[in-house]
């Protein structure tokens, strides 16, 4: 296939038969041959707000259509630079679903959460999106990932929304070999793992559980659990069988502090954010948010988090040094999911699923206000969402 500028790209098929370590499947290059990825809200001086100094990049993974995208958002406002197929499977999606990229931008990892009988952990060279090695398996329904502070090490969630509700598993990758070295029993459906700014410990959250974990990565064991259910926040035994009983929190997320302190958990069924005291191992604080509280992410100060809302189709900002809370603000379709704010802190990246044949979408936000200054058509199922760089425009 020969794209808009000219290069040769193959199928991933061709790609693994011939040139396993050189490809990750047939660029598409939506933008710049079919207009999809051209920016339906303008720049922010379109708003009022002074525009961008700086460009700005984000991969966002569209789970129902197999795509990769890279997305640029600056003075001209929010492109889609370039769409790359991703999976192996015919007969079904393989499902792109987490993003991460290694501690220096050149590595972007990627979960695929559909597999047979696993999904995988794919290892992508950043800007040029092209496979360094072959993907690997891991455990069913691989979905949150993070890196270690050293770009060593990657932990996966997998999800299991396969089956029966039964304990699942945390994977540890060893990422310069892409080799999995621990496959660790957390609980039931672990969702948004997130590792604590040191690279010591991971928390995730056990969606059906109503429970949040601490993993020693040194170890690969759970070290401590902590009920999330209302009525019910505190210590429990982390080898205790949480499964069995319906969530009253459904937690799913579980995202740390700037400075490792504290623990931010977004309660899905109960409409409610809780602040985890990491060194107490108690609720300090509690916010009731809008419909669903989904994924979560602190600004690089540590002064802003902010959460999407699923299904109530939003994003909700909380300032961590008052408390206050703002009113949800709705996103440009349904279903958010993913949100990532850039190392300035001006701007939050949100990912919105939308649903059925209706294109995923790319919110941009202006933080605090939260204003939204930009939007973008994507690939059914836009979920993940990852940072990978700025920089000043015109350089």
């Amino acid at each position: 296939m020969i794209d808009c500028d000219g290069s040769i790209t193959l199928s991933s098929m061709e790609s693994y038969a011939r040139w396993p370590r050189l490809l990750l499947g047939a660029a598409v290059a939506v933008a710049a041959c079919s207009g999809t990825g051209s920016p339906v809200e303008t720049a922010p001086s379109a708003t009022g707000l002074e525009s961008p100094a700086a460009n700005y990049w984000v991969y966002v993974a569209a789970e129902s259509a197999d795509l990769l995208h890279r997305v640029r958002f600056g003075a001209d406002g929010l492109t889609v630079e370039n769409t790359v197929e991703v999976g192996e499977l015919i007969d079904e999606t393989d499902g792109p679903h987490g993003l991460r990229l290694s501690p220096d931008g050149r590595q972007l990892y990627m979960t695929t959460a559909h597999g047979v009988p696993t999904g995988k952990l794919w290892k992508i060279a950043a800007g040029a999106d092209t496979l360094l090695a072959e993907p690997i398996l891991l455990g069913r329904f691989p979905a949150t990932l993070d890196v270690t502070p050293d770009g060593l090490y990657a932990l996966v969630a997998n999800f299991n929304l396969h089956g029966e509700h039964v304990p699942s598993t945390i994977s540890t990758v060893y990422l310069p070999d892409l080799v999995e070295v621990a496959q660790t029993t957390a609980c039931v459906m672990p969702h948004g793992v997130r590792l604590d700014p040191g690279g010591r410990a991971a928390y995730s959250a056990c969606m059906m559980d109503d429970r949040i974990i601490e993993m020693d990565l040194r170890t690969y064991s759970i070290t401590r659990a902590f009920s999330v259910a209302p009525g019910m926040e505190g210590p429990i035994d982390a080898a205790a069988d949480g499964h069995g009983m319906a969530p009253t929190c459904s937690p799913t997320w579980a995202q740390p502090s700037s400075d490792g302190a504290r623990v931010y958990v977004a309660c899905n069924a109960a409409d409610v954010i809780l602040e985890v005291d990491v060194a107490e191992w108690r609720v300090r604080r509690r916010w009731e948010t809008g419909r669903g509280p989904y994924n979560l992410t602190v600004s690089p100060d540590g002064s802003w988090l902010l959460a999407t809302l699923r299904p109530g189709a939003g994003v909700q900002a909380i300032d961590l040094r008052s408390g206050a809370i703002g009113g949800p603000v709705p996103t440009s379709g349904r279903l958010a999911h993913g949100v990532v704010v850039s190392p300035d802190g001006r701007y939050a990246f949100v990912s919105v699923e939308e649903v059925g044949m209706a294109p995923g979408k790319l919110d941009v936000y202006a933080v605090p206000s939260l204003t939204r200054v930009a939007s973008v058509d994507l690939g059914q199922q836009a979920g993940g969402v990852a940072f990978w760089k700025m920089e000043p425009s015109g350089s």
